[in-house]
């Protein structure tokens, strides 16, 4: 499975948080903050902008850092991803996210499958 891969199953070098770090694009950055702020009702400043990805050493944003439900649950049972966690399709903790993103749910089956669960 692709290191960028995150433990819900989105693309981190898709994602803006991590195109405007290792792009040291401050316009994205800006632009990124100002559409997470809204999207989250809560204070995010470009300067919260930074991350090189949710599997991998180095920096992530705070959200992904402290806040991710996902994140926190996968650190919590060890898991590469959560497709490594059978039900994982019915989880409540990742499900927001897989209702959302065909892509990640893809990301997940393809690790489940690597890694030898399957789906009941």
């Amino acid at each position: 499975m692709k290191d960028m891969i995150a433990y819900c199953g989105l693309d981190c070098e898709k994602c803006d948080a991590y195109l405007a770090t290792i792009n040291n694009d401050q316009t994205l950055r800006e632009k990124t903050a100002k559409l997470w702020a809204e999207l989250n009702n809560a204070p995010i400043l470009p300067e919260h902008i930074n991350c090189e990805g949710c599997r991998v050493d180095g920096m992530k944003t705070i959200y992904c850092d402290s806040l991710c439900a996902v994140r926190r649950c996968a650190v919590q049972k060890g898991v590469t991803t959560c497709g490594d966690c059978q039900g994982f399709e019915t989880c409540q903790v990742v499900g927001m996210i897989l209702a959302d993103a065909p892509d990640a749910l893809s990301n997940l089956r393809l690790a489940s499958e690597e890694t030898g669960y399957e789906q009941q």
